[in-house]
């Protein structure tokens, strides 16, 4: 499995990030659960060791305004269904630091290195590709929206459990 370090957005964002959920969900797509919470990933190993968790606490952190753009398709033969978020420096600058404590940690994908890094939400996972279009007129329609990252959480993918940082 994975961890993550990732970014947690306002609670008007995270609405609007559900309620396309719910809208990919009704229209029979493979979207988040309940469970999960809508956020950006900034860092993801195969393990992060518990001792960087001080080291993460210890960044800069103030709340971030962002913008959260257009829908992508990431993949080809299942692809996943992603709304972009806008890059600008601060929300680089902070990918890179935080990136930067947990680099020397096993299995990082090159995709989460700062300069492969490809700021987004997911919508929906293991899309066909015969549902896209459901899943583009499901909320193709939904322009961009501002949102503000209010926060960072680790995800432990195998314990399937989040804690704040700092």
């Amino acid at each position: 499995m994975v961890q993550s370090v990732e970014l947690i957005l306002d609670e008007a964002a995270e609405a609007t990030v559900r309620e396309q959920w719910r809208l990919l969900a009704d229209a029979g797509l493979h979207s988040p659960d309940e469970t999960h919470r809508p956020h950006i990933t900034v860092a993801v190993a195969r393990e992060i060791w518990p001792r960087l968790d001080t080291s993460l606490a210890r960044q800069p952190f103030t709340p971030l305004p962002v913008r959260l753009g257009g829908l992508l398709i990431f993949g080809a033969r299942r692809p996943i269904l992603v709304r972009a978020v806008v890059p600008s420096l601060p929300l680089l600058d902070l990918q890179r630091r935080l990136f930067g404590v947990i680099s020397p940690c096993p299995g990082i994908p090159s995709n989460v290195r700062p300069d492969a890094w490809t700021p987004h939400v997911t919508l929906a996972r293991r899309v066909t590709p015969a549902q896209l279009p459901t899943a583009l007129e499901a909320v193709g329609r939904d322009g961009d929206f501002p949102a503000t990252v209010v926060g960072i959480r680790r995800w432990d993918g195998d314990r399937r459990r989040e804690w704040p940082v700092g």
